[in-house]
């Protein structure tokens, strides 16, 4: 696979009938949208399909293998021939031909020629996009001219012919304009850097730009955000730039597909066409749009005295086409034929071509006389003829002279670097990082803050959850409340149900009893012949009535109903016989008797529903005044439990203030007593110390005065060694002159002289031996009687020094600890 290829989407083996169902040809779609079909036996591509600017986004291969489908990222569909394909591959490469090139009349005919060598199959190629041709230019001499260096381009282009074409057809080919427009930035196609910057993530300046940019295409804000994030790792100031994203936005939605290309644009467009444009940040380019303003009042001074009259700034009429690159005032075809022209020539055509949008628009700009309509037309599409200003703009760059022609102050193009990218650094570092950091401590402080507001939220989860706990056991002990409740009530309606129906059976009975007497009295009475089908009508009324009134009952009333039953029989066979007997009464007495008897009968049902009416209301009355003082109950017993709950709280809370302030109390006093106590530890140690320096001082005098003593004792010492030493010395020349040892006087002198200097150095170093006879016996020809004589003198002599030495240790001792010195260490 070739090495730009870095991820696979889709595998699928391609079918064919000749070799047994094995599939030796497998389709690979990776991430560039391309799809290449490999022979996975020989490692050979056999052939591609889909290009980088119509790419793939899905496939399908027909069950025999010879059709391929697919669905471009445009939305349409695409249908191939296998065998099509595989017959264009087969075929044998072209042959190579030479296109000879005239170069300058001025070079030798040797350097005119320049060889081109394509490689690849000649035109008309099976490849739907059209095969991209790769040249390479071979000079035949190592001598060419400065000129054709800089014109020629990668990929075999030529810039000279290149611009020709332009200034004929005044653009590029749409097919080929993203081809030509990589080869005049001489893209260096770093995949390895730009991959190292796309690792990094999104920068946390470009996290939320969908909240700023809304864009209906999730795939184009995301290229667009990975973009904008690769240009803030490269450079911090991309970052803190505010109208990055409006520069950046055409190229991304022209360079979706490839978002190496894009960023190698824009990068390209920011180095060498956005030349000093950051030094003032974050302020606009003054010094840019200061040259623009000195080429527009070269040629167009009325326009410019017009703007400034209505206090309208560089800031106003041509920064807002700067930092949109003028896509806000263009159409999508108007803004790439002005890019045609702009790649094509030096970075200052870009200054040029706003310059020259400008002029071309002065009819409608002298017409404004208000600063809002000023902005609203540099920041809106206008009825202008972009040829015209393209052709502005190249006059411009031809008339304006060099003493404010942007040419001279800026630099000419100057492509990206290959395998790594410049770095880009021409911004005020200070203020660029100042921002950086405090984005940085916003975002802390943001994340701080969510992190707050999440323990706040899990706080506040909690303190839900424990009430919604609580809120059930509540409500399910009002529950068990209610239905202990509904029991009851239900137990008592039972009860007061089967009191109404006892009720009831006392009525009906007691109605039966009166509507017996009543059918006794009208049988008496009322029935004569000619009346009789009335009076069967009245009494089959009065039957239909009984007999409503008894479905009503139950089986306790069944009983009585029988009962009254056969009783109206009984009736009705006296009722015949009371017949014969009162046929003979006259009309109107039964008429009267009859009218008597319906009122009675209302009043009597009239009474009966009164009656009922009023314990209806009675029992109405009383459940409502049994409710209400339930209520009014349950209110005072809640009351009563608040009231006494609170009383409790507040005794609770005041014996702890009690408390507390007893314990207040004993600590107040032992603070007290502690510092008496300290205050008097205090004194005691101050006196104690005061003593103790008095003793010091006290034993640093007796310890002078001891040492004074002891020195005069050494001094008394010394003076009594000198004297005996001086007896000595001079009994042993005595001794000497007695013995007959003549010698000169000169040299007794002289050995006297030796001797009392050696035994003053001796004493004079403070380590006299006394028992170093070397010192005092000078000559060998003493007796042996006077030697024994100075041995003993010598002995008693070193018993007088012990004792004296033992009476002055005893005496320190006493007074003062021990104490060296070293004049008085006498070696025995």
């Amino acid at each position: 696979m070739p090495e730009k290829v870095r991820a696979v989407r889709h595998l699928e083996f391609l079918p064919d009938s000749f070799d047994g169902g094995s599939n030796q040809v497998l389709g690979v779609l990776s991430q560039d949208n391309i799809m290449r079909f490999i022979n996975i036996e020989t490692c050979k591509l056999l052939f591609d399909i889909g290009s980088p600017e119509e790419g793939i986004s899905t496939a399908a291969i027909s069950p025999n293998g010879r059709y391929i489908a697919s669905v471009m990222e445009n939305g349409s569909l695409n249908l191939y021939s296998v065998q099509a394909l595989t017959q264009e591959g087969n075929k044998p490469p072209p042959s190579m031909f030479k296109v000879v090139q005239d170069g300058s009349k001025s070079t030798s005919e040797t350097n005119k020629l320049i060889m081109k060598v394509t490689p690849g199959r000649s035109e008309g190629s099976w490849k739907s996009r059209g095969s991209k041709i790769q040249t390479r230019l071979l000079k035949l001499q190592g001598n060419a001219s400065l000129e054709n260096k800089e014109n020629e381009l990668p990929g075999g282009l030529n810039k000279k012919r290149l611009r020709a074409l332009l200034k004929g057809f005044g653009e590029y080919p749409a097919k080929y304009r993203m081809f030509v427009w990589r080869s005049l930035l001489q893209l260096p196609e770093n995949h390895l850097a730009f991959s190292s910057l796309i690792d990094k993530g999104t920068h946390s300046a470009f996290v939320n730009i969908h909240n700023k940019y809304p864009i209906k295409s999730r795939k184009l804000l995301r290229v667009l955000q990975r973009t904008l994030s690769a240009l803030a790792h490269w450079s911090a100031i991309f970052a803190e730039t505010p109208y990055i994203p409006l520069l950046a936005f055409p190229f991304v939605k022209l360079f979706q597909n490839n978002p190496l290309i894009c960023f190698e644009v824009v990068a390209t467009v920011v180095v060498n066409f956005c030349q000093h444009w950051f030094e003032y940040f974050p302020n606009p380019p003054v010094n840019v749009l200061s040259m623009m303003e000195s080429v527009l009042a070269h040629h167009d001074k009325e326009l410019l005295q017009h703007l400034i009259k209505y206090n309208v700034t560089s800031q106003v009429y041509a920064w807002p086409l700067l930092e949109t690159l003028l896509s806000e005032v263009l159409t999508r075809e108007e803004w790439l034929k002005v890019f045609d022209n702009i790649f094509s020539n030096h970075p200052s055509y870009f200054l040029m071509i706003v310059v020259a949008y400008i002029i071309c628009s002065r009819a409608p700009l002298l017409q404004c006389n208000q600063a809002a309509d000023f902005e609203y037309f540099f920041h809106h599409r206008n009825n202008l003829e972009i040829t015209a200003v393209i052709k502005e703009a190249y006059r411009l760059m031809e008339a304006t002279p060099l003493d404010i022609h942007p040419q001279r102050m800026l630099e000419d193009f100057i492509p990206l670097t290959k395998g790594q990218y410049p770095i880009f650094n021409k911004y005020p570092k200070f203020i660029v990082d100042y921002q950086a950091q405090e984005r940085e401590r916003i975002r802390q402080d943001e994340m701080e803050y969510l992190k707050e507001r999440q323990l706040a939220h899990e706080s506040e989860a909690k303190a839900e959850e424990q009430k919604a706990e609580d809120e059930a056991w509540y409500q399910k002990q009002k529950l068990l409340r209610e239905a202990e409740e509904q029991r009851r009530k239900m137990l008592l309606e039972e009860e007061e149900k089967l009191a109404e129906q006892r009720q009831r059976l006392a009525a009906i009975k007691r109605d039966l009893k009166v509507k017996e007497l009543q059918l006794l009295d009208a049988s008496r009475r009322r029935f004569l012949n000619y009346q009789q089908d009335q009076l069967q009508m009245e009494l089959k009324h009065l039957d239909d009535e009984i007999a409503r009134k008894a479905s009503m009952r139950e089986q306790e009333t069944a009983a009585a109903v029988q009962d009254v039953e056969i009783r109206r029989m009984e009736l009705e066979s006296q009722r015949q016989l009371f017949e014969q007997h009162l046929i003979k009464d006259q009309e109107a007495v039964t008429k009267e008797m009859k009218e008597k008897v319906d009122a009675h009968q209302r009043k009597v049902d009239l009474e009966d529903h009164c009656v009922q009416r009023l314990m209806e209301i009675d029992r109405e009355e009383n459940q409502k005044a049994q409710t209400v003082t339930e209520g009014n109950v349950a209110k005072a017993e809640q009351k009563r439990i608040d009231t006494d709950w609170r009383l409790q709280v507040l005794q609770r809370l005041r014996r702890d203030d009690q408390d507390r302030e007893k314990c207040y109390e004993e600590l107040v006093k032992l603070l007290h007593d502690n510092r008496v106590r300290e205050a008097e530890l205090l004194k005691a140690m101050k006196e104690t110390e005061e003593k103790k320096w008095e003793d010091i001082i006290q034993k640093e005098a007796q310890l002078e005065e001891e040492q004074k003593a002891a020195a005069a004792a050494d001094e008394h010492r010394k003076q009594f060694l000198d004297d005996k030493i001086n007896d000595a010395l001079e009994l042993s020349e005595k001794l000497e002159r007695e013995d007959g040892y003549f010698e000169r006087p000169c040299d007794l002198k002289a050995r006297r002289t030796e001797r009392g200097v050696e035994v003053q150095q001796v004493l004079r170093s403070g380590n006299i031996c006394l028992n170093d006879l070397s010192a005092f016996v000078q000559s060998p020809h003493l007796s042996l009687d006077r030697r024994r004589e100075l041995a003993r003198q010598e002995r008693e002599l070193m018993a007088e020094v012990r004792r004296l030495r033992q009476r002055l240790i005893s005496q320190a001792k006493s007074r003062h600890p021990p104490a060296h010195f070293p004049a008085t260490t006498w070696t025995p």
